[in-house]
């Protein structure tokens, strides 16, 4: 017997999104596009390959991202790549790059594309995973931080997630911060024996990820080391007292977490997530926050910001469990034609719907009306179009409702009113 091919199967940690998931896919970022734009942001494409110095100077050397997960490698000029594992540098450097500075005012930009981590998979975590995310780059104003937030629960309720949390902390600033670190520096020198491995390193090498570890049995000891609150500047301390203020008075309800400090080294005052119980212990849906020296850090000029990015893999999950939203079919209709005369009307027909945007299918294998009408169930056409000897000699066609059942005698020209009327 010949040997059989060997089958080709997706890479580990990334995966096929098939219909009719992918339509529910298209209305989230829809919504993403609707509520983005009504606070006037508008969409960026950056590479998803990018050169490795950008995440290493940004996301931080010492980061598990970039010290364990980023897919880098060298191409035939022998220049370090990286696939992209978060967005936020990319949109900075893009617009140090095309010199937006220069327009002046702030700039609001979203994108929505995939990233790539090379992480142990598991439930709602890919290595080529999605996001959906925002920045805002030209104002330091905590008013700002929180119409980003407003912008963000809004988003979450029209996609049908009503039940989150949000965490909210401040990171300091490059003048207070330092002072900080080294109280948690000596805190740590008494308890890093008991952590894990990683964080003993991370003790010694940036001791602001040990607050950062997701280890069940760290947590108790985390849990008594000091908070960053305590320790910021009076500069600070004023901004994110603002920020919550704002969001009180904007009716948002928050919870002060102050050991969230995010994994990437280039945030600053205040950072945040949003979490959701429908997804269980790893329940962190979006995560972002202020990040007013990262412009500089790569060679641009002095730009405050802010933004946000949405793990999309894991936001369809709790979408999916709330149900607000649900896979749609896109079929309007299916032609059922019967006889080798009624194939080209229905074409013709198929072709002036599809061009008023009017989802059609038909076959091109003759069968009769009720296998016709069986095809047109199994794809959740809204309605049936039936061309047939009697229909073609009267020249009106029937249009079956296929829930209902109700039929209406409709000439060719008048069933694109009728359908776009009933749908």
């Amino acid at each position: 017997m010949p040997n059989k091919t060997e089958l080709i199967r997706s890479v580990k940690g990334t995966r096929d999104l098939l219909p009719p998931e992918t339509t529910l896919w298209e209305r989230v970022e829809a919504e993403a596009r609707r509520v983005f734009g009504a606070y006037y942001y508008r969409e960026i494409r950056t590479p998803v390959l990018e050169e490795t110095a950008l995440f290493a100077r940004s996301v931080g050397a010492d980061t598990d991202i970039v010290t364990k997960e980023m897919y880098t490698f060298r191409d035939r000029d022998n220049e370090s790549l990286t696939l992209r594992p978060e967005a936020t540098a990319s949109v900075v450097r893009a617009y140090i790059e095309h010199s937006l500075y220069n327009e002046g005012g702030i700039h609001k930009l979203y994108y929505i594309g995939p990233m790539f981590r090379r992480e142990r998979p598991q439930k709602g975590r890919y290595r080529q995973f999605y996001q959906i995310g925002a920045e805002v780059l030209g104002s330091d104003h905590p008013a700002l931080d929180a119409e980003v937030l407003e912008m963000l629960t809004l988003f979450l309720v029209r996609v049908g997630i009503e039940e989150y949390g949000l965490l909210l902390n401040s990171v300091g600033c490059p003048k207070c911060r330092p002072g900080y670190v080294g109280q948690l520096r000596r805190a740590l020198d008494d308890v890093k024996a008991s952590l894990c491995e990683d964080c003993r390193r991370r003790a010694e090498t940036n001791p602001l990820r040990v607050l950062d570890c997701k280890v069940e049995a760290d947590q108790a000891v985390i849990a008594q080391l000091p908070h960053i609150l305590d320790y910021l500047c009076a500069a600070c301390r004023q901004h994110f007292d603002s920020v919550t203020a704002e969001l009180r008075q904007r009716g948002i309800t928050y919870q002060i977490a102050p050991r969230l400090v995010r994994g990437l080294d280039y945030y600053t005052r205040t950072t945040f997530e949003i979490t959701s119980g429908a997804l269980g212990a790893q329940n962190a849906v979006v995560g972002g926050g202020r990040y007013d020296g990262l412009s500089e850090m790569l060679g641009g000029p002095p730009t405050p910001g802010f933004g946000f990015s949405i793990g999309q893999d894991r936001l369809m999950m709790a979408v999916e469990q709330a149900g607000a939203l649900k896979p749609s079919t896109l079929l309007a209709a299916y032609i059922a034609w019967m006889g080798e005369e009624a194939l080209a009307p229905a074409s013709q027909l198929a072709r002036e719907l599809r061009r008023e945007g009017i989802g059609v299918e038909l076959s091109y294998e003759p069968m009769k009306l009720k296998k016709a009408l069986g095809v047109a169930n199994k794809l959740q056409a809204h309605f049936a179009i039936i061309i047939g000897e009697e229909e073609l000699a009267s020249g009106r066609y029937q249009v079956k409702d296929m829930t209902s059942r109700e039929q209406e005698q409709l000439e060719p020209g008048a069933i694109a009113p009728y359908l776009k009327q009933k749908l």
